[in-house]
């Protein structure tokens, strides 16, 4: 089998699994070894002032980084050794790499909460999955605006990017850009000490996505069908307006794409429509579904000619 073909089977069996199973118990989950051996580090290692804080942050993610690289160089040496069954073991550990099961459940998860007026069902299931803002006084169009920029951000975090580098680096490369999000999802915030402990893995990590956030906007761009322009013209014009280098493009992309307002109070303002409501998260998981399909199709047939 040519590497191209090799790294396309994977794929598609790692997303099969995905969307069959799941995620795995933490017990046995990859990523959730990782978020315990970042939540340890921090522990141990965040104290101090801006200068050991940098440093000890920055030893500390690239250790992970460096972990998770080396873990996933010896699963492809365990694959190629056991010939064609070593397929389904490199398509177990890329499939560590996403989420989009999860991701799509627990959008689901709100929906059902929302079309049955329970609201404050809603904003649990949304604070515990989805965001990390207070959703304690959300109105029902915050919390399905809150769905709806997750699974636009997400798009990128758990498929495209992990796609990219598992395609580009193998199975190292997307298990180091994994231990990498986790780790800047748990410091990469600034406030106290992390906004020094934790700014080599927040910035490490706006690297990494800078041109995966892009194509995954252009994919939601292009599956957008006859609000395709409206789509394109709120990412070109909007994106810039979320913190985050990256995650507008999505955002901005997906707000135009439904013809809807997104909008996080003293934060930012995505699109010039309505605030969305429930019936727009269905429409933004079928619109994640079809820029999935899209992506997927792109990378195998680039696989395949590159390989």
């Amino acid at each position: 089998m040519s590497p191209g073909l090799h790294a396309v089977a994977v794929v598609v069996l790692a997303l099969a699994l995905d969307l069959a199973l799941g995620d795995p118990p933490n017990a046995i989950h990859p990523v959730a070894w990782m978020g315990r051996a970042i939540a340890v580090g921090r522990r141990r290692l965040c104290r101090g002032g801006p200068v050991v804080l940098l440093v000890a942050g920055g030893a500390l993610t690239l250790g992970v980084l460096t972990i998770a690289g080396l873990a996933g160089w010896l699963v492809t040496l365990a694959g190629s050794a056991l010939g064609p069954a070593g397929l389904l073991l490199e398509a177990a550990a890329l499939k560590s790499t996403l989420a989009l099961r999860g991701l799509t459940a627990a959008g689901r998860e709100v929906a059902v909460a929302l079309e049955r007026g329970d609201l404050a069902a809603a904003r649990t299931s949304v604070g515990r999955h989805l965001v990390s803002r207070s959703t304690a006084t959300l109105r029902a169009e915050q919390v399905a605006a809150g769905v709806v920029e997750s699974l636009a951000e997400n798009l990128t975090d758990a498929f495209v990017s992990p796609l990219m580098f598992y395609l580009v680096l193998g199975l190292p490369g997307a298990l180091a850009y994994r231990a990498l999000n986790t780790a800047d999802s748990m410091l990469g915030y600034r406030q106290g000490a992390l906004e020094y402990f934790g700014k080599l893995a927040a910035r490490l990590d706006d690297v990494a996505n800078l041109i995966p956030a892009r194509l995954a906007a252009l994919a939601l761009v292009i599956v957008a069908g006859r609000r395709v322009r409206s789509a394109w013209s709120t990412m070109l014009s909007d994106h810039r307006l979320t913190a985050s280098p990256n995650a507008g493009w999505t955002m901005a992309a997906m707000a135009g794409a439904l013809g809807v307002m997104l909008a996080k109070p003293g934060a930012y303002s995505l699109g010039h429509g309505r605030e969305p409501d429930v019936t727009d998260i269905a429409r933004a998981l079928r619109l994640l579904g079809r820029a999935i399909a899209l992506t997927l199709a792109l990378a195998t047939i680039s696989a395949i000619v590159l390989g």
